[in-house]
């Protein structure tokens, strides 16, 4: 299975592609704040891609549970700068999380290759055109509700069988809109709108989603499940235990994991790709 984008192709028949996460924002759950100016984006991003990134994935606003917005210029004076500087010095792939069309375009045109849209391209009507124009592959993630009230009362009766449904309906929807199948990565959006029942069962059911025959991404790192199950405050002393996930979700038919700590989860990738397919991961 691959993935298109403008000028390349991201290949998951052999490789789980690890996704690190740079946050441009002053209040994420994890890591804001900790990037004050270009040489500090830049120094991470470097680390992250000496440690083995496939993908950057650059957000400008929090997504964490009673997060407030943030306006589109606000959201566009953060990333549209920090993509620029990181195209200049890498050509690794780089994912603009967002839910707005302008910032959307705007990323694209600073370098920009692929869009991840928490909201499976629902928040922002222009956004599948963004996409469907510029022929960049987009992640279409579930969420019930939104992140200002999406971990009030989360319900299901059948949770996997309920995101898969809705995430299907997203695919056949971005299709008639002109993105086509082979730009469409899912993600059943861990945390979003989840208990922690919920989300473990996801994760023990992941494969179930790859018969939706699109790439899976799994978005866990360092999330708070991780530290009520554990009894751990600290978001960043969540790695060892996001990197065990990890390696189940590689084992489970994930072919993107989107974490903070890029080093633990690219061992931890090889380790379990080595163990299931008896040979070390290839590069492609």
């Amino acid at each position: 299975m691959k993935i298109l984008t403008r000028d390349r192709a991201l290949n998951f028949v052999d490789k789980v592609h690890v996704m690190g996460i740079v946050n441009i924002t002053p209040d994420s759950f994890s890591d804001g704040g900790n990037i004050s100016d270009e040489n500090s984006l830049l120094a991470l991003v470097d680390h992250m891609v000496d440690s083995g990134a496939d993908i950057i994935d650059i957000g400008g606003e929090s997504t964490r549970p009673f997060a407030p917005q943030v306006t589109l210029q606000e959201e566009l004076d953060r990333v549209i700068p920090a993509i620029s500087a990181i195209r200049r010095r890498h050509h690794i792939p780089i994912s603009i999380d967002t839910t707005k069309a302008e910032v959307a375009r705007c990323a694209i045109e600073a370098g920009a290759d692929i869009i991840n849209d928490i909201s499976a391209l629902s928040h922002d009507p222009a956004m599948v055109s963004v996409a469907a124009e510029h022929k960049v592959p987009v992640i279409i993630m579930h969420m019930q509700g939104t992140p200002r009230n999406m971990q009030l009362k989360p319900r299901y009766d059948d949770v996997v069988g309920e995101i898969c449904s809705a995430l299907g309906e997203r695919i056949q929807w971005a299709e008639k809109h002109g993105v086509s199948r082979d730009r469409i990565i899912i993600d059943p959006g861990i945390g979003f709108g989840k208990t922690v029942s919920h989300n473990l069962t996801i994760l023990r059911e992941l494969r179930q989603f790859t018969t939706l025959g699109c790439p899976v991404l799994i978005g866990h790192s360092r999330k708070s499940f991780i530290g009520k199950i554990l009894g751990i405050e600290d978001a960043s002393a969540r790695d060892e235990a996001t990197a065990v996930i990890s390696a189940l979700c590689a084992w489970n038919g994930a072919s993107i994991i989107r974490v903070h700590d890029v080093a633990r989860t690219v061992q931890a990738v090889k380790m379990t790709h080595a163990i299931s397919k008896g040979s070390a991961m290839g590069n492609g």
